[in-house]
């Protein structure tokens, strides 16, 4: 029996290389597929709402011979659910890893402040928009993220999966393949018009998990996402980089996610 095909789509930022380790743990249950790096194509520039790297995605999913488990993180959950709910055809279910849906007077104060010129102080753009992006050697990277808080609650290893998939040659070192440029016109585009899925039944199967400390949720609330996924709802151990702080339980909770999708 062949396994089902489950398809990723990974966060701002962080190429699909980085959840090696994830992807590894989940192997004996799928096939696993992933675009590699989100926003770079300039056929699907970035656009408000993110519609282009939706197209994106679904432009990958067309390329498979069958339906597949859809399933993101973060950006990649959002952008999971909108091709779903756009072409139903193409998708089993859909996994959300820490993708809150942002509605109601959330998403309506979002869709003002995106027109305003505070927009930045309420997103991760007023970090992206300063990164720093070049190193002078692979370990000069490793280094100065390994000392951030942040990537150091990450696993073993998984730092290195990053580096490793995120890092190219450059005239004074290496620099980050994924674009500074990119990174923050994702965090300024993000969709206010989510809510809009909300008014009808999904088409396919949807849930969610997330991390029990997970910023991202406590800011765009649960609400919204409680009431798309209804009983598909689990929460983990954990922040808004669960899967790359226990890519173990982030698997786990896939894995059982996936199966009460498909065979409820």
């Amino acid at each position: 029996m062949t396994k089902p095909l489950l398809h990723f789509a990974h966060a701002n930022s962080y190429p699909a290389g980085t959840y090696r380790q994830f992807f590894d743990l989940l192997r004996a249950d799928f096939e696993i597929g992933a675009l590699d790096m989100h926003g770079h194509d300039p056929e699907y520039p970035v656009d408000d709402g993110w519609r282009n790297l939706r197209d994106e995605l679904i432009v990958q999913l067309e390329s498979y011979p069958e339906p597949v488990v859809l399933a993101g993180h973060s950006l990649g959950g959002m952008l999971s659910l909108m091709a779903g709910a756009k072409r139903p055809e193409l998708v089993r279910c859909v996994i959300m890893l820490d993708s809150p849906v942002v509605a109601g007077w959330r998403a309506f104060f979002w869709r003002w402040l995106k027109n305003s010129s505070v927009a930045d102080r309420y997103t991760p753009a007023k970090n992206s928009a300063r990164r720093r992006t070049t190193w002078p050697s692979y370990e000069a990277a490793y280094e100065h993220f390994k000392s951030k808080p942040m990537f150091a609650a990450w696993a073993p290893g998984v730092l290195r999966d990053y580096l490793d998939h995120g890092l190219v040659p450059h005239e004074d070192g290496v620099q980050l393949r994924f674009t500074r440029d990119v990174e923050t016109a994702i965090y300024r585009t993000l969709p206010h018009h989510l809510g809009d899925i909300l008014k009808k039944p999904y088409p396919v199967p949807i849930g969610f998990v997330g991390g029990t400390e997970s910023e991202e949720n406590r800011q765009a609330g649960l609400t919204a996402t409680r009431a798309l996924v209804k009983d598909n709802f689990i929460q983990v151990q954990g922040g808004h980089l669960f899967p790359m702080e226990r890519p173990d339980v982030a698997a786990e909770a896939t894995r059982e996610m996936a199966q009460r999708l498909l065979f409820a």
